[in-house]
């Protein structure tokens, strides 16, 4: 079956920058690529057609970072990120397809706000040791923003940055931490149908994307600035995000 050519030209592009953001620049900015698809095809059908795709280069980048992780940091936020799953399973029984333009375009464009807030000096992330409690309720608002959106990022951010670790830490934890929470989500995905005959294609077409943008990307950890391709990042999701919120309010 050969794909749409609107879709691939689309979706090539965003897995592959999903896959560089995942291997070498933390998983925050690799929830780009769910907005962008979603201009394309139904937001729902977006988060699902990507799932796959993500624990793919989960797989590829984790033994790249392997044991480099802090493993409370870790446990505390993938514990805690199952009421947050649970919570987004609900919504997605219940809400229509705009709600889902919404939620994805508004998580965009404070993802943006977010970190500019953070570069400029607005927002600051005071220093604190790891608290297990903290880290619980940073991995709920994790799981709620990753089911809905793969937007798990800056509440993982916070969290870890928090403690001064070091950016191959950071990585690595974040690189295990949603490596587990991908895995949480995968079932409930099929449960709701997020999953269609037609994702599963799509997947097989954009396994060898997904798969070169991860190893770009764990290749570019070492060699790469950080703030050219943040940079990238914001202005994508800054279109992507106003227009999904445009899509759903007309």
């Amino acid at each position: 079956m050969w794909p749409d050519p609107w879709v691939m030209a689309v979706a090539v592009p965003a897995v592959i920058f999903a896959g560089v953001s995942k291997g070498g620049f933390g998983s925050g900015a690799a929830f780009a690529a769910a907005p962008i698809l979603a201009l394309a095809i139904d937001p729902r059908m977006a988060v699902g057609l990507m799932l796959p795709l993500l624990m793919l280069i989960d797989v590829f980048t984790l033994k790249s970072f392997w044991k480099q992780w802090h493993t409370p940091s870790a446990l505390a936020l993938a514990l805690g990120s199952l009421p947050g799953i649970a919570l987004a399973i609900w919504l997605f029984q219940v809400a229509d397809v705009d709600t889902f333009r919404l939620l994805i375009g508004g998580i965009a464009i404070l993802f943006v706000v977010y970190q500019l807030a953070r570069t400029w000096g607005v927002l600051k992330i005071p220093d604190r040791p790891f608290d297990p409690v903290t880290g619980g309720l940073a991995g709920t608002v994790a799981g709620f923003t990753s089911f809905i959106s793969h937007a798990g990022g800056p509440p993982v951010a916070v969290f870890l940055l928090a403690q001064g670790m070091g950016k191959t830490t950071y990585q690595a934890t974040s690189v295990i931490v949603f490596w587990a929470i991908n895995l949480l989500k995968f079932v409930p995905y099929a449960a709701l149908g997020i999953f269609t005959r037609e994702t599963a294609v799509l997947d097989l077409w954009l396994a060898p994307a997904a798969l070169l943008g991860a190893w770009l990307g764990v290749k570019a950890h070492h060699i790469v600035p950080e703030k050219p391709f943040f940079a990238l990042t914001y202005v994508l999701l800054l279109l992507t995000g106003t227009k999904l919120i445009w899509d759903a309010l007309t």
